[in-house]
Parts: C-alpha cells; sequence; structure tokens
C-alpha cells in the first residue's frame, strides 16, 4: 500500500485528502501513478490533467515522472507555490 497527499487546491477540487492504494495494479512510477489517477474520470482527468501543473514527492523529496514508487510509499501531489 501507498499513502497518498492531496494538498490545496488538489484536495479541494478532488474532496480528498488523502487515500490508500495498492500498488500492485502495476503502478511502479509516478507517471504510472498520475495516469492510473486520471484514468479514474471525472474529476481526476481534470484536476491531474496533463496540462495542469503539479508536482510530486515521494517520500518528501521532489520526484520526476520515472521516480520508482514501492509499497509504504507516502507520495504527496501539490501545486506548484509562487511567491510575491
Amino acid at each position: 500500500m501507498i499513502d497518498i497527499l492531496y494538498f490545496a487546491r488538489l484536495r479541494e477540487r478532488l474532496g480528498l485528502a488523502r487515500e490508500h492504494m495498492d500498488v500492485s495494479q502495476n503502478i511502479e512510477s509516478v507517471a504510472a501513478l498520475l495516469s492510473h489517477l486520471r484514468a479514474r474520470g471525472e474529476p481526476w482527468s481534470t484536476a491531474l490533467g496533463e496540462s495542469e501543473s503539479v508536482l510530486v514527492a515521494v517520500n518528501q523529496e521532489i520526484a520526476r515522472p520515472d521516480t520508482r514508487i514501492k509499497d509504504g510509499d507516502e507520495i504527496a501531489l501539490f501545486p506548484p507555490v509562487t511567491g510575491g
């Protein structure tokens, strides 16, 4: 199982702050996870769409699409933060 955390506008749009997911569904990378979540349909496909800026952290470290995911990982999804 992995623990997925949703922050800021993602939490609001999805109506979910966290969920647990079985990674035995061939979810081996950040890109595969995002693809799996988008395949759920609305609101997932829009909130996590290709045109949306979403940052991902695996175990509190910023991750790339090819970052591997394994059982027990904590995955955080959040929009980029800008300052002024």
